[in-house]
C-alpha cells in the first residue's frame, strides 16, 4: 500500500507546463458549462465543452508522460477539474431532469467523506493520496457517460438519441459503482495511515 502512496519528486515543483495548461483551461469551461446548461439550454455547445474536456482529461496525463512535464500542481489539477466537471454535470443533470438525485448524492457524497479526511491526512504528513487506478477508471467511465447522456437526451426522439442513452446509462452506472469502490480503497488507505504513521512534527504533543 505504501508503493501507491508515494510520488515521484523530479521537477515536482513546476508550473508552467503543457499538461497543467491544458487543466487550467478546463477548470476555465466549468462556469461555461453551467451557463449553457442551465441558463440558455444550448445543449450542443455544452455537449461540446464537456466532451472536449473528456478530450482533454486523457491528452492532459497523456502530454505529461510524452513530455516528461510531472509537476504536484498537474497531480492536483487534473482530478480538480475532473471532479468539478463531473459535479457541475450531476447538479446541471439533475436540476434539467435527466438523472434521479440519488445518483448525484452517492457520487457528491464520495468526494465530500474523501475531503473530510485531508485534515487527518495532514496530521500525518501527507496533503493528498494519489487517484487510484480504480478512481481513474471510474472518472474515465463518468466523463464519457455524461456527454453521452446529454447526446442522448437531447436527441432522444431520434435514432441517435435511443442509441446513446443506453450507452450512456451504462457507462454511468459503472463509473458509480468504480466511484464508490475507489472511494472505499481510498478510506482503507487513510485507516492504514492512520495506524502506522507517526503524526507531523508539528501535531506531536510537546514532551
Amino acid at each position: 500500500m505504501t508503493d501507491g502512496i508515494s510520488s515521484p519528486a523530479r521537477g515536482a515543483d513546476r508550473i508552467l507546463t503543457v499538461p497543467n495548461l491544458l487543466s487550467f483551461l478546463r477548470l476555465l469551461g466549468v462556469p461555461l458549462f453551467l451557463y449553457l446548461l442551465l441558463v440558455v439550454q444550448s445543449d450542443g455547445w455544452a455537449l461540446v465543452v464537456l466532451a472536449v474536456s473528456a478530450i482533454t482529461d486523457w491528452a492532459d496525463g497523456k502530454l505529461a508522460r510524452l513530455l516528461d512535464q510531472y509537476s504536484r500542481l498537474g497531480e492536483l489539477l487534473d482530478p480538480a477539474a475532473d471532479r468539478l466537471y463531473i459535479l457541475a454535470a450531476l447538479v446541471g443533470f439533475v436540476v434539467r431532469g435527466f438523472i434521479p438525485w440519488w445518483v448525484a448524492v452517492l457520487i457528491i457524497g464520495r468526494d465530500v467523506l474523501l475531503a473530510a479526511t485531508l485534515p487527518v491526512l495532514k496530521r500525518h504528513g501527507y496533503t493528498a493520496l494519489p487517484v487510484h487506478y480504480l478512481g481513474k477508471a471510474a472518472t474515465f467511465c463518468l466523463l464519457y457517460g455524461l456527454p453521452f447522456l446529454l447526446l442522448g437526451q437531447s436527441t432522444k426522439q431520434y435514432t441517435l438519441g435511443q442509441v446513446c442513452l443506453p450507452i450512456a446509462y451504462a457507462f454511468i452506472a459503472w463509473g458509480t459503482v468504480m466511484y464508490l469502490w475507489a472511494g472505499a480503497i481510498y478510506l482503507r488507505q487513510v485507516v492504514w495511515i492512520v495506524r502506522t504513521c507517526p503524526l507531523a512534527p508539528k501535531y506531536r504533543p510537546a514532551a
